[in-house]
């Protein structure tokens, strides 16, 4: 009884370090852990930009799924990009019956954006947002078409955004010649 007791503290201890461990790793690497105040959100969505079924909105950094759960009330399609394998894997899980919701453990800056892509939205530190606009204004350019930019608490230096909401900015990425 106290070789199974003592196995089974270990498991624990071993579990609890490398959830830890993961966190700390992400953290380190730019991408903490902080949630949105999820009630902006709504106010933020409808006066931004609309999104309805024709939209996909991809979550840089979807943690939990809370952004993804209030764009697809819209109507929207989401898909979170997650680098932490314990937030995606929670957050598949909560939308394991939503057809519309999807999250993929990547890392933002190497992942493609699907074809049908109109909204990316991030929550991102300040010395990460002009990186992450040049991510997207690739993506536009690859695409060949239009996207829109929703960042949460930082404005890009140097660019101008369509509109602003609270601690909401939106950036109309148009594709470079």
């Amino acid at each position: 009884m106290n070789a199974v007791l003592g196995v089974l503290v270990l498991v624990i201890i071993i579990a609890v370090v490398l959830i830890v461990g993961v966190f700390l790793v992400t953290g380190l690497t730019g991408a903490p852990y902080v949630p949105t105040l999820r009630d902006k959100l709504p106010k933020a969505f409808s006066e931004l930009y609309k999104m309805s079924e024709k939209d996909l909105l991809i979550d840089l950094g979807s943690g939990d799924g809370g952004i993804l759960e209030e764009a697809n009330k819209t109507g929207a399609k989401c898909l979170g990009i997650e680098i932490n394998p314990i937030l995606a894997l929670m957050a598949n899980w909560r939308f394991r019956k939503n057809r519309k919701v999807k999250v993929k453990c990547r890392n933002f800056y190497t992942f493609q954006f699907p074809t049908d892509t109109t909204v990316i939205y991030a929550f991102a530190e300040s010395l990460h947002i002009r990186s992450i606009y040049r991510k997207i204004q690739a993506e536009a350019n690859r695409l060949d078409k239009t996207l829109y930019f929703i960042s949460n608490a930082f404005d890009v230096p140097e660019v101008t955004e369509e509109k602003k909401v609270g601690a909401f900015y939106l950036y109309k990425i148009e594709p470079e010649d």
